[in-house]
């Protein structure tokens, strides 16, 4: 995608979605592997494919459906992107990025960004949820400077204005946590590390990624982070912890089997968005 047309992107995709769903989402939902399911609780009214948002990257990567899901969820009105893009499958660094520029164009005040990742911290077990409190990002992708169209309001994104902290708003970090306290599942607060992928660690990786301070390692999220950050949206990013990487016994694992105990897991990860859903639009307002 040219950089001088993401703006112009973004209003086209933003107005094709409202064309078919008026109301304005004040969360937007981003489900990775293994968490399409809870777009089934959403109440939705409207659902749209990617391929039918014009410029909206398409999904290739296993357990992901490919879709928007519009309606409400708790009482709030959410948009949910019922699968995600990697930039393994090929995608810039914008694109990967505009779905979360689109939800700001559609008035989203707040995301909850959803993965499955593997896990580094020896305390963790499969199937834990952590709540990211931070990241590391290894993925040595960045935009490499975005000039939007002259004349507009909208904050321009550069190399030097990249940002070194996104807003993994403290308020939701400790209300999904009490949750998930509350219904019983193990969850931690943790640091993220981010790797393009698509390969899974190496001993001597997870070795390396351990001493960097890493509790969890996967192939996304952290984009999407950075710019929700750079649009001002405040963030709840949660890992379900398909595996935990043991270095010295380390075995194999298949992206079916990643997806399988996302699956398995993903209750929890339901339960507890549910829950804080109410309080992120709170959170949310002016």
């Amino acid at each position: 995608m040219d950089q001088v047309d993401l703006d112009r992107a973004t209003d086209e995709a933003a107005s094709a979605i409202q064309q078919r769903w008026s109301p304005t989402p004040s969360v937007g939902l981003i489900l990775g592997t293994g968490l399409g399911g809870l777009a089934d609780s959403i109440q939705a009214d409207e659902m749209i494919e990617y391929d039918q948002v014009p410029h909206f990257p398409r999904s290739t990567a296993i357990g992901h459906r490919g879709r928007l899901v519009c309606g409400y969820l708790e009482q709030v009105p959410v948009i949910a992107m019922q699968g995600r893009c990697h930039l393994y499958e090929g995608y810039s660094w914008e694109q990967v990025t505009l779905p979360v520029r689109i939800m700001k164009a559609l008035g989203v005040r707040s995301v909850v960004i959803t993965n499955a990742s593997g896990g580094l911290n020896t305390g963790f077990q499969s199937g834990d949820v952590m709540v990211m409190e931070d990241h590391i990002d290894l993925m040595f992708r960045s935009p490499a400077g975005w000039l939007g169209n002259p004349g507009n309001n909208r904050p321009v994104m550069t190399r030097g204005s990249r940002g070194a902290r996104s807003r993994y708003d403290s308020q939701a970090r400790a209300a999904a946590l009490t949750a998930a306290r509350r219904i019983g599942a193990r969850a931690h607060a943790g640091t993220y590390v981010a790797l393009t992928g698509p390969t899974y660690e190496t001993r001597a990786e997870y070795r390396m990624l351990r001493k960097l301070g890493g509790d969890a390692v996967g192939m996304s999220t952290v984009p999407e982070a950075m710019m929700a950050t750079h649009l001002e949206l405040r963030i709840l990013a949660l890992s379900i912890i398909t595996n935990v990487a043991a270095p010295d016994v380390l075995g194999t694992v298949s992206g079916e089997e990643v997806v399988a105990a996302a699956e398995s897991a993903g209750s929890h990860v339901q339960q507890v968005i549910a829950e804080v859903l109410p309080q992120m639009d709170q959170l949310a307002m002016p």
